[in-house]
């Protein structure tokens, strides 16, 4: 059944539109006939060794195993979509790179290190991509919300782990931090449907400043 084998994961990988783990792979086949594990595995490393001279490849993600153009394609692939990547503010960038590495974290310990205050539209567009989630609530007055990345974002960024993320020691600066993200999330859009625009907060804030302004416009109507 090797052969075989090799075609019925080839073939759910390309119709899933989504990672698959090995897990899943093995509720594709009826009790009696299913192969184990390491056949799954085996037959996923011919799947991806076939890819070789292929314009798309076989990743492994958080999730699983999936399909993707390779991202020297990227340019000409992308002219596929008429739509504009989405473009993410240098704010929502940093709020996200500090999330990954300081997880769990608060919005005021990220306000602390940013040294300016972080919008709850930027908390929110993270939560809608399922980015960001909450995990838990600091033991202090007001027990804040603990955010921390999701399966979802490891997806996205093409990561197993978040072991794979730069080494921090290796980032000497905020900046860079969010950099090294930017740049992963630049090539990650590539690889996939390009998406609308954010709202002003997603597309159009360029500064800090124009983030600090918009939040305190936005406590000021609450009082």
């Amino acid at each position: 059944m090797a052969e075989g084998l090799v075609q019925i994961l080839e073939g759910a990988l390309l119709a899933a539109g989504e990672p698959l783990s090995v897990q899943r792979m093995a509720l594709l086949f009826e009790e009696q006939e299913r192969p184990s594990n390491d056949e799954i595995r085996a037959a996923i490393k011919t799947v991806g060794e076939r890819c070789d001279d292929r314009g798309y490849e076989l990743v492994q993600v958080a999730s699983g195993f999936r399909f993707q153009v390779r991202q020297s394609l990227s340019t000409w692939v992308g002219r596929l979509w008429q739509e504009r990547p989405a473009r993410y503010s240098r704010a929502l960038m940093e709020t996200l790179s500090l999330i990954a590495y300081r997880q769990p974290i608060t919005r005021g310990e990220i306000e602390e290190i940013r040294g300016v205050a972080v919008s709850t539209n930027i908390v929110k567009t993270l939560m809608e991509r399922e980015w960001v989630r909450v995990v838990g609530h600091r033991d202090v007055p007001g027990r804040p919300a603990m955010y921390a990345t999701t399966r979802q974002f490891l997806d996205y960024f093409n990561l197993k782990s978040l072991d794979q993320l730069p080494p921090l020691a290796e980032i000497k600066e905020l900046d860079n931090l969010s950099g090294e993200l930017a740049l992963e999330l630049r090539d990650a859009g590539q690889n996939e449907r390009s998406e609308p625009d954010e709202s002003a907060e997603g597309k159009a804030v360029s500064s800090a400043e124009a983030e600090e302004r918009g939040h305190d416009e936005e406590d000021a109507e609450k009082q």
